[in-house]
């Protein structure tokens, strides 16, 4: 079996891509500060690793919300928006009723997904779920989760 110190790239590179995606506790400060600097570098490809890395973190990278909030709104690569709403969700879910409502408008399944299953129940999102179930260009997964949604408006989705 193949260490990860490995004179060899093509072992390393797998183990270390798996270490650091499952970071421990000290690497905390090294991701808020990767983060700080792709937002100030305004480098917006990339970003959703670190923001997955800290969404293992919960409730203890609460304080990491306002230097991750910008990638979601900002963000040029819509497969990277899912990504950082999941790790909002995971480090606090407070607040975020208006972006999974806006979500059910993504152009990425995976968001619109996030948004069928976590917007907030009023009559304008129930009108926004109706139109995902009733487009004939949706994806079948949405439909599907739209018609769930719908038959139990006030519920969620596992």
């Amino acid at each position: 079996m193949a260490s990860i110190q490995e004179d060899r790239p093509w072992p390393a590179l797998p183990g270390a891509d798996v270490l650091a995606g499952h970071p421990g506790p000290e690497a905390l400060p090294g991701l808020v500060k990767e983060l700080v600097e792709q937002g100030t570098a305004r480098a917006w490809c990339g970003p959703d690793r670190t923001a997955r890395r800290l969404a293992r973190f919960g409730p203890d990278a609460a304080g990491e919300v306002p230097y991750l909030r910008p990638f979601l709104l900002h963000t040029p690569h819509s497969h990277e928006r899912a990504a950082y709403l999941e790790a909002l969700a995971a480090i606090n879910r407070d607040g975020l009723e208006h972006l999974y409502a806006e979500a059910l408008w993504d152009c990425e399944e995976t968001t619109r997904l996030m948004g069928i299953t976590s917007a907030p129940t009023s009559p304008e999102t129930l009108g926004r779920i109706a139109v995902r179930r009733d487009d004939p260009m949706e994806t079948t997964a949405v439909k599907a989760a739209a018609r769930a949604r719908l038959a139990d408006p006030a519920g969620r989705l596992p």
